[in-house]
């Protein structure tokens, strides 16, 4: 990995995975995507990694995806669904489920804010450790689309509580997370990595092979139910919400992006 967005260490069995972006609170580029999938798929490939841990420096875990306007609009005068579909099929929705797939164990430490697009590095995670102060949401409907591309609402959260989620914007707090059994545990922020750490440790003393044998078959049964294709199915629902805004307005999003970004900012600061 070229740059310091995503950062890498791995010993005793564990490979920890770091966004390091916190001046704009984790928000991905293209670039940190990228990195991310390499580091994922560097953890993959070391024989002596068992489990891995993907957590975030700074505030918050993510902010979503970066709308700043020199990152989100790169100065093209027109959008094609297209374009929007190839980069989102491999970045968004592709590298989610991949990540998901991965065979080994992995455990997402969450605090602050996971918005949006964070829900896209959290929810592939096998297992996820809460700090008390995690807020997880998705207010993509403000933005004239039907939520994030990697749709596992309804898998999460239940079909009642994710269409609240999207109709309002609202977060869930950490407290709630565990209630639903969104996440495994909350624990102080100031203990979200030794208490990762511990987890982990507790995991990489099993047998790989018997680790990785009880993934598929938790993978597999929701695969059964369908999940994948489930996902690969509202990914196209949110394309069309691309083409809706591109028709109306010329731009892949509804909302002015100043509002959007407005909305973000409210969440971040807020709890």
């Amino acid at each position: 990995m070229s740059t310091d967005l995503v950062l890498y260490d791995a010993a005793e069995g564990i490979a920890t995975i770091s966004l390091n972006r916190p001046d704009v609170h984790n928000a991905q580029n293209m670039e940190l995507l990228d990195e991310l999938d390499a580091a994922w798929t560097r953890a993959e490939r070391d024989p002596q990694v068992r489990v891995i841990i993907l957590r975030a420096n700074g505030k918050h875990f993510s902010a979503g995806h970066d709308i700043d306007p020199g990152t989100w609009n790169d100065g093209r005068d027109k959008w094609l669904v297209s374009d929007i579909y190839e980069v989102e099929a491999r970045r968004y929705v592709g590298y989610s489920l991949k990540w998901r797939n991965v065979s080994k164990p992995s455990i997402a430490a969450v605090h602050g804010v996971c918005i949006a697009g964070g829900l896209l590095l959290a929810w592939p995670c096998d297992l996820i450790v809460a700090a008390d102060n995690a807020r997880f949401s998705d207010p993509v409907v403000a933005m004239g689309i039907g939520g994030v591309e990697y749709h596992g609402h309804t898998w999460e959260l239940g079909p009642r509580l994710a269409k609240e989620i999207l109709f309002t914007g609202r977060a869930i707090h950490a407290d709630e997370a565990l209630q639903i059994r969104m996440v495994n545990r909350v624990v102080p922020r100031a203990e979200l990595d030794s208490a990762t750490r511990e987890l982990a440790t507790e995991i990489a003393a099993r047998h790989p092979f018997a680790l990785r044998a009880a993934k598929r078959a938790v993978n597999q049964t929701l695969d059964i139910q369908g999940f994948t294709t489930a996902v690969q199915s509202v990914f196209d629902i949110h394309q069309l919400g691309h083409a809706h805004a591109i028709s109306e307005t010329g731009q892949p999003v509804m909302m002015a992006l100043a509002g959007m970004k407005g909305e973000m900012s409210k969440q971040k600061s807020s709890g």
